[in-house]
């Protein structure tokens, strides 16, 4: 049996790493401990995100109330707890079924190529030809708010516009000579995309994947401020800012500010991740 890897292997690599991408170390911290938060979120909260404190409405930041609370007396910080939840959930949900239905229509269209390319890719054109806020309101008014059409409305944007990066990825590997050699050898079309097309592919589907994730977290957090995100009162950083947030805004400026902050970083990490990971997986941009 294969040894398996020294611990100080393993982390001289990751301190290596660390110190080349160190923008991308830190959008990985900040991603971590947003996992952290939605998946142990009823141990780290010190409240219930619906629970109004007697007596403590409107408080500034404090040692009792790290974040200040709002005007029903409940916990800022608690809150963001919690909107993390949506947000890793409405994130990673999206990009699952966007990137899943991208890859099937990219490696498909740019393998098979003819006719089948031609007409898929007019559709995606005439798709992405529409202002992306357009299609996402119009899904949204039709199928109303919730969690699950706010995935729905936000996936058919991404695999709309991931399916033409696969599909100039699989362009690309199609054309190499081990493709080449596999056809010369007899193997069948399932054989050639599972054993080399998608594996060559698959470095540009998770850079897609990780970048894609800060937009997802931004266009919930625009679709909650609207009114057409998660429903109240499960807690949404974007509603967080609009309604109360935005009417006491002078008057308790905390409520708006936090909410800004836990969009902004998540945005940030995502995409500092999702810069570093494409440097590393891209031969082309890993240097010497």
């Amino acid at each position: 049996m294969p040894s398996s890897i020294p611990a100080s292997v393993t982390r001289s690599t990751i301190a290596r790493a660390a110190r080349r991408k160190p923008l991308g170390t830190f959008g990985a911290v900040i991603v971590i401990a947003m996992l952290v938060m939605a998946v142990f979120a009823e141990r780290i909260a010190p409240h219930a995100y619906d629970e109004t404190i007697r007596g403590a409405r409107m408080k500034p930041p404090s040692a009792a109330y790290w974040l200040g609370t709002d005007n029903l007396g409940r916990d800022i910080w608690s809150r963001i707890v919690y909107g993390a939840r949506v947000s890793v959930m409405v994130g990673f949900a999206t990009v699952l079924l966007g990137i899943v239905v991208a890859t099937v229509v990219g490696v498909s269209t740019g393998y098979l190529g003819g006719v089948y390319d031609l007409c898929v890719q007019r559709i995606v054109d005439a798709w992405m030809s529409f202002p992306y806020l357009v299609i996402i309101l119009s899904v949204m008014a039709v199928l109303g708010p919730g969690l699950l059409n706010v995935v729905l409305s936000l996936a058919l944007i991404i695999a709309a516009t991931s399916s033409r990066v696969i599909r100039g990825a699989t362009l690309s590997v199609a054309q190499q000579p081990y493709v080449e050699a596999a056809y010369a050898a007899g193997c069948p079309h399932r054989r050639v995309i599972v054993r080399h097309i998608l594996p060559n592919v698959m470095p540009t589907i998770i850079v897609l994947a990780t970048i894609n994730l800060g937009g997802v977290i931004l266009a919930e957090s625009a679709l909650s401020f609207l009114g057409f995100g998660v429903p109240p009162p499960f807690p949404s950083w974007g509603a967080m800012l609009s309604g109360s947030g935005r009417t006491y805004m002078f008057r308790a400026p905390w409520m708006a500010i936090w909410p800004g902050v836990a969009i902004s970083l998540a945005v940030f990490a995502f995409n500092m991740l999702g810069d570093a990971l494409r440097d590393v997986l891209d031969p082309r941009l890993r240097g010497s």
